[in-house]
């Protein structure tokens, strides 16, 4: 699966068909009226002669965004090859700036943009994300604001400074249907003010890439850059944010999804009041029931999943489910390919106490489960010290890893059993993971690396990225120029000093 944002250029040209007349010799001429011809028929109701009207109507609200990055990259132009030792840079890394490029669309007249999360996070190894620029039709240029993100539904919302601006409206997804026409805006390998037209190809579609993983399919032409733009009905309403293609060669095959509007519309209500996104969690590693697995216990393959692990202290182990039950109904709500157990339980408010219905051993019964809040997903995922594309972004949750901070140059996350047995310490020391460090950084320039695990600092202990933004806070509050940082590596502990930025 690919993400459909543009990093290249490239120009790819089509055609639209036309029908010829049947049984006739190749350029022969028939009069209208003639027996034998086939003539044209006027367009069903639902297929337009044309959508320029709409178009026209729509493009003013489509925007296109660019992101300005740092990013590091090696010095020795030999690097990677025989002769790298004689590049003279070995060991050496220099911060180039890059570019990315996406699409969004304008939902309000004073200036909110919506996009998808990746178009506006950092795409490459230590990328730092400096400036976020959108442009409007009319080649209007704003520099834009990031009001909140949310990485597993791949949204963001940015607000520009502006009055009276052309917007769009949400339609509702839950009523297109297979076979409807839908159009697309956005800006595919950096062209801008694109629109392609195509079909629902398939609805609730999974494709594997998270809770949040229930797509609209088309066929309407969508490349690298539209993610971010809106797929719109023929009513000029948004039902989709064009999101991801599945492509072997990395170009449009006919196969894009795209975030329902019923999906998106609550998440982007709450990024644009600065809320977190909290979701459900139960605690379970789960197992697509296959026609073989679903044979072996003499059940239906189309409803249901496996249990094929329960995290310990979380809720499905308090309630008394059990690795190899197969839940099949969580809150009324059946289990089946279209719906999946993590959607349903991500969509369920933490706190909730609900029903879940499951099989074990042949026999139906009910457990009641109160739901837990998701933890972040470089605790779900594990932690690879090595992993930098792996590293978290900033929801706004105190407890999750926070974006890089200008104030020290670090990303961080709360150290939990799991990541501490993958990067090698011992739990009770407690602290925070680095996530990532941003290149060009004092703390990059002391050694500090993903993995390290802070303890402590100014001697205050540090369990979560509040209470190390709130050390920084202290010492910039009373002069300070450092903070000290007491850093554990494995079996290794030091103390480094950590200049503040813009202190």
């Amino acid at each position: 699966m690919r993400y459909a944002y543009a990093l290249t250029t490239a120009i790819l040209l089509g055609g639209a068909a036309t029908a010829l007349s049947l049984n006739q010799p190749a350029g022969a001429q028939t009069a209208q009226n003639e027996p034998g011809t086939i003539q044209a028929m006027a367009p069903k109701a639902g297929a337009p002669m044309s959508f320029a009207d709409l178009v026209a109507r729509l493009q003013p609200a489509v925007v296109n965004i660019s992101t300005t990055q740092r990013v590091k990259v090696n010095a020795n132009p030999f690097a990677g090859t025989p002769f790298e030792m004689f590049g003279g840079g070995q060991g050496q890394s220099v911060t180039r700036e890059a570019q990315s490029l996406g699409s969004g669309f304008l939902i309000s007249a004073d200036g909110y943009v919506v996009t998808n999360n990746h178009v506006i996070s950092a795409g490459a190894q230590g990328a730092v994300v400096e400036s976020i620029t959108v442009t409007l039709a009319d080649g209007r240029d704003f520099k834009a604001k990031l009001i909140g993100h949310d990485a597993q539904s791949d949204l963001a919302v940015l607000k520009i400074d502006g009055t009276a601006l052309p917007f769009v409206k949400f339609g509702d997804s839950g009523r297109a249907r297979v076979g409807d026409w839908i159009l697309a805006i956005g800006n595919p390998f950096g062209l801008g003010g694109t629109v392609t037209a195509g079909i629902i190809s398939a609805t609730h579609r999974v494709t594997g890439t998270g809770a949040y993983d229930r797509f609209i399919q088309t066929d309407a032409s969508i490349n690298r850059g539209n993610s971010g733009g809106p797929m719109f009905d023929l009513n000029g309403n948004v039902i989709g944010i064009n999101s991801q293609i599945l492509s072997p060669t990395g170009g449009n095959v006919g196969i894009g999804f795209a975030i329902p509007a019923e999906e998106a519309k609550p998440i982007i209500d709450k990024l644009m009041k600065g809320q977190s996104i909290t979701r459900g969690y139960l605690g379970i590693a789960m197992q697509d029931l296959t026609k073989e697995l679903a044979a072996g216990f003499g059940l239906p393959s189309d409803r249901g999943t496996l249990v094929a692990r329960i995290e310990p202290g979380q809720p499905a182990e308090k309630a008394g489910i059990k690795q190899g039950d197969v839940i099949v109904k969580v809150n009324g709500k059946d289990v089946t390919p279209e719906q999946t157990l993590s959607y349903i339980v991500a969509n369920v408010t933490p706190g909730t106490r609900i029903p879940v219905e499951l099989i074990r051993d042949g026999k139906r019964q009910t457990v009641n489960v109160t739901v837990a809040a998701r933890p972040p997903e470089d605790q779900l995922n594990g932690f690879d010290p090595n992993d930098q594309d792996g590293a978290p972004g900033d929801d706004g949750d105190d407890s999750a890893a926070t974006a890089p901070s200008a104030a020290l140059g670090v990303s961080v996350t709360p150290l939990t059993p799991q990541i501490a047995r993958s990067i090698g310490v011992d739990p009770s020391i407690g602290g925070v993971v680095i996530a990532v460090v941003n290149p060009s950084s004092d703390a990059a320039g002391k050694g500090l690396q993903r993995g390290d695990v802070i303890v402590s600092a100014n001697q205050q202990p540090v369990r979560t990225a509040a209470d190390l933004g709130r050390v920084v806070a202290a010492a910039k509050a009373a002069g300070r120029k450092q903070v000290v940082l007491f850093v554990q590596r494995r079996n290794q502990g030091n103390y480094i000093p950590v200049n503040i930025a813009g202190n």
